[in-house]
């Protein structure tokens, strides 16, 4: 039998007793507040989204993989004639249209597609754009420079971010709707990376303006809700879909 060094023995144990227990894993219930009635012809979309049930669109398998079901409701309720998805991901948007019958033309940057390129977006064409953006590096997608997540300083990040969303922008028609599906989180170097908020600043800047309410998307079954940290954080529980209009 191994001996035990006695005082790295201690030194493991002193955090047991901070430790979270099994029950704290369990998912607890929240009493939403009441909606209004509205004419609506989505009435359970509303600023607090929760959908935690699996759907058939897209792979969630894929890395930062989202689910349709919010994509499905927002469609729903602009009920637009065509749509644009620049960074399709496992196809999820795309899956939705079909779907939903809606003609939809969507492109990644795994097909060589960079969405930061003006040249590779249509003008004053499309009703509704949806973007689901890397949250920096918070998950790497490709081995691609141009890839976002590859962006080596927040700065780079934010210059392309608004590449990006001022694309999207000139992609629309007058009146069309640019969906972000966007969170923000703790980076080790870079500290707490307020990712919403420079989605806002950057809309506003190119000339968009917020259309609606956020909504608070309850990120179920996201990959670090199963994970164990060894630091001390406020974990965050949701991302923020928000709608700019161009006008």
């Amino acid at each position: 039998m191994n001996a035990i060094n006695p005082f790295y023995a201690n030194r493991n144990n002193s955090h047991l007793s901070n430790r979270p227990t099994s029950d704290q894993f369990q998912p607890t219930y929240a009493k939403l507040p009441r909606s209004p009635i509205t004419s609506s012809p989505v009435p359970h979309l509303t600023s607090l989204y929760h959908f935690d049930s699996k759907d058939k669109y897209g792979d969630r398998g894929y890395p930062g993989n989202c689910g349709g079901n919010l994509i499905k409701d927002l469609l729903h309720y602009f009920q637009p004639r065509n749509v644009f998805d620049p960074m399709t991901g496992s196809g999820t948007c795309l899956d939705v249209c079909r779907d939903l019958n809606i003609p939809c033309q969507s492109s990644d940057m795994r097909q060589g597609i960079d969405a930061c390129d003006a040249s590779q977006f249509l003008r004053d064409h499309f009703e509704f754009v949806w973007i689901h953006p890397p949250y920096w590096r918070m998950k790497l997608y490709t081995d691609d420079s141009r890839d976002l997540s590859r962006s080596p300083t927040l700065e780079a990040f934010i210059e392309r971010y608004r590449l990006l969303i001022e694309n999207c922008a000139g992609a629309l028609t007058s009146g069309g709707k640019l969906a972000i599906l966007m969170g923000d989180y703790q980076d080790r170097k870079a500290g707490y990376v307020p990712l919403v908020f420079w989605t806002k600043y950057l809309a506003m800047q190119v000339g968009l303006r917020q259309h609606c309410t956020d909504i608070i998307r309850f990120g179920h079954g996201a990959s670090s809700s199963k994970k164990v940290y060894r630091s001390s954080f406020i974990p965050g529980l949701h991302d923020v879909c928000m709608i700019f209009e161009r006008a």
